[in-house]
């Protein structure tokens, strides 16, 4: 049934973004459940479309949801920050239009046994990418106090960070925390009351830092953004999800960077750097989903696109 509910965020307006051409060549960098890819592949006659995804059971399900299509379709298990090194294998050069939706998928968040979630007990896993080698749990239970408390403070935004690293560190030295629901409970028992009376639930922020620090995220977007915007052919369109600031702010400031011409001092007579700008963006600020969105997809609630078009003639 959650397949038939699903809905990816923001579908039209990616569509609307990537403005696809029907012969043309298009990379989705974060498949997931195929929803975006669908709706892409569907506007092509003699193009091609790539689909990227860590998680190779998100592949293996797209094979179902693409056959009509899979002819026109390449599966590629690798993580969206291989961008040249996917392309350079396709012996492709370029292409017409990238997407990627930076939220975990669906698919990892429903799976209670992936440890994505505070709410389902699992062995502290949050891999999206099984075949990597570090775990949730191996920062839990290895990583020092002062870096717990530097990720959940800076990735996850928690103020409580250091009550939190703290109280692991604690609870650790009598056993190892195997569990997500074992996490909760320190979380919670290291938080003043007034923190879990809120209505957001007092373990989400830690998670998710942990989650990012797991899958080198941030790191992974900023890897990203510097390798597509080079690899995207003359007029191609560049269109990014987003869920939390911390990303946001990435790709606000990496596109900001490509539209940027000269950055010599303003008191330079003439330019000695050569800098050009490579893209223009799309829309200033971000496009958010709209009221009929968040009530039909309350996921949807935090996402924010961005986009950006490759310039035809280097200015």
């Amino acid at each position: 049934m959650s397949e038939l509910i699903h809905r990816p965020v923001l579908l039209e307006e990616c569509i609307e973004a990537l403005r696809i051409a029907p012969e043309g060549v298009y990379l989705d960098g974060t498949l997931g459940r195929a929803g975006h890819s669908e709706q892409i592949v569907r506007r092509l006659t003699t193009g091609r479309l790539i689909c990227v995804d860590r998680d190779q059971v998100a592949l293996d399900t797209a094979r179902e949801r693409l056959a009509p299509w899979m002819g026109r379709v390449t599966l590629v298990h690798s993580n969206f920050d291989r961008i040249d090194e996917i392309l350079d294998r396709l012996s492709l050069v370029g292409v017409d239009g990238m997407l990627f939706d930076l939220g975990v998928s669906s698919p990892q968040l429903d799976d209670g046994s992936r440890g994505f979630s505070y709410l389902a007990d699992a062995p502290l896993d949050m891999r999206m990418d099984r075949s990597e080698g570090l775990t949730a749990g191996d920062i839990v239970n290895g990583w020092s106090q002062e870096e717990l408390r530097r990720i959940i403070s800076q990735f996850g935004e928690e103020r409580y960070a250091p009550q939190i690293a703290s109280a692991i560190v604690r609870r650790r030295e009598d056993k190892p925390i195997a569990t997500t629901l074992e996490l909760v409970e320190v979380i919670r028992g290291a938080m003043p009351g007034k923190a879990l009376r809120e209505k957001q639930h007092p373990a989400k922020r830690t998670f998710q830092a942990i989650r990012i620090a797991v899958n080198d995220e941030l790191a992974s977007v900023e890897r990203m953004l510097r390798r597509a915007v080079p690899r995207l052919n003359r007029g191609g369109r560049l269109a990014v999800i987003s869920f939390h600031s911390l990303e946001d702010r990435i790709v606000k400031t990496g596109l900001a960077d490509f539209a940027r011409g000269c950055t010599c001092p303003p008191d330079f007579p003439v330019c000695v750097c050569g800098k050009t700008p490579e893209i223009k963006l799309v829309n200033k600020k971000p496009i958010l989903p709209t009221a009929r969105e968040l009530a039909e997809n309350p996921r949807a609630r935090s996402a924010k696109l961005r986009a950006a078009e490759k310039l035809k003639d280097p200015r």
